[in-house]
């Protein structure tokens, strides 16, 4: 059996007229950037996320930079972050000119550790961005406790969590705001490029609309100094109607981890924890296993797809080796960095496949 890590044409299939209409309607009405299917999208994805406000943009990244430049973060600030996430959220600090400030992660969430955030605040802070890590929250109150107290922005990255809770409440209205992206890997997926910044907070709204297009809402009006970073008309269109499906498919992602929770047991991997507080919706299913290189080869041997997510703690990036940081010095991102292994856990899943990915697992992990 062939298990590929993730299969995007098994999600495209059921939906094949429907997309393929939507997309046709788009070309047909010659309004390829923002319009009325960005908007309806706009208006839907706020509602789900229990916010006011969603801008479409063309990526998660352009969110990130954008949320930044709205909060007014720029030269001299400093912005905390963690270590254990894709390279985007601290370049994105590094972008609009801040510096980032690396907090390590918790053992058994992989998220920010509230703990370790007081000891990383000075003067030059002006924002933390927590990471909700393969589909589970961050543990916000705290959090936010903390920023309230240092009068800090809290920017949620939320680019692996569409319909993650907290608390019984979805991330995305939980900070001042927060990002998403809909690269077509994610829980919710665009057919490319995608992105949006959610808030409840109207200025920031309307200044990353005007951000995202040149400074501006209105067209040949420039009330700042922007960018292009819209959404394109097809990516509404496409995104609108796989966000109807998105609540099965996270439903059917929780399934298929809680089926491996059940085969891996005895394996000698250790398993993803999801927090009492938490609701995950498994963007990624993450094992650890000291023994993680074999591991890879022996999947691969048996046709089962893997990946590592992430292979690097951004804070030993050559990149950032101005920042001063050392091996040793955020001890829980630098492990989970060299044990994560990512196994496949799409909703398209079969329970054929499940078992036959644990049963490759306890060959050679048995306890």
């Amino acid at each position: 059996m062939k298990v590929p890590f993730l299969d995007l044409k098994a999600q495209y299939e059921p939906l094949q007229a429907e997309l393929e209409a939507a997309v046709l309607k788009v070309l047909r009405s010659q309004c390829y950037a923002l319009g009325e299917e960005v908007e309806m999208f706009e208006r839907g994805f706020a509602a789900y996320c229990g916010a006011q406000y969603c801008v479409g943009l063309n990526s998660g990244t352009s969110a990130l930079i954008l949320a930044l430049k709205a909060m007014g973060i720029g030269p001299g600030d400093e912005v905390l972050t963690v270590p254990q996430t894709f390279f985007a959220t601290s370049e994105a600090i590094n972008w609009v000119g801040a510096m980032p400030v690396f907090v390590d992660v918790d053992e058994k969430t992989r998220t920010m550790d509230p703990s370790k955030i007081e000891q990383a605040v000075n003067p030059k802070t002006k924002a933390i961005i927590p990471v909700h890590l393969y589909g589970h929250s961050a543990d916000m109150d705290p959090i936010l406790e903390i920023a309230g107290r240092h009068k800090l922005w809290v920017l949620e990255d939320a680019a692996q969590a569409h319909g993650a809770k907290y608390k019984g409440k979805r991330v995305g209205a939980l900070g001042h705001a927060a990002c998403f992206s809909f690269y077509p890997t994610k829980n919710l997926g665009a057919c490319g490029e995608a992105g949006a910044v959610v808030t409840s907070d109207e200025n920031l709204a309307v200044a990353v609309q005007k951000l995202r297009n040149h400074g501006g809402i209105q067209r040949y009006r420039h009330d700042l100094i922007g960018m292009n970073a819209r959404m394109e008309a097809i990516q509404g269109a496409v995104l609108n109607i796989k966000l109807k499906h998105v609540e099965e498919w996270n439903q059917k992602r929780r399934a298929n981890a809680n089926r491996y929770h059940q085969l891996l047991q005895g394996a000698r991997v250790v398993l993803p924890q999801t927090a009492e507080w938490a609701e995950s919706v498994f963007n990624s299913y993450v094992v650890c296993s000291s023994e993680r290189d074999r591991l890879i080869d022996h999947l691969n041997q048996n046709h089962v797809g893997s990946l590592i997510y992430y292979p690097n703690s951004l804070h030993l990036l050559d990149v950032y080796k101005s920042l001063g940081y050392r091996k040793g010095d955020l001890p829980v991102s630098e492990r989970l960095t060299a044990e994560v292994l990512s196994l496949p856990i799409y909703p398209e899943l079969t329970h054929e496949q499940i078992e036959y990915v644990a049963g490759v697992i306890q060959e050679e992990w048995k306890l």
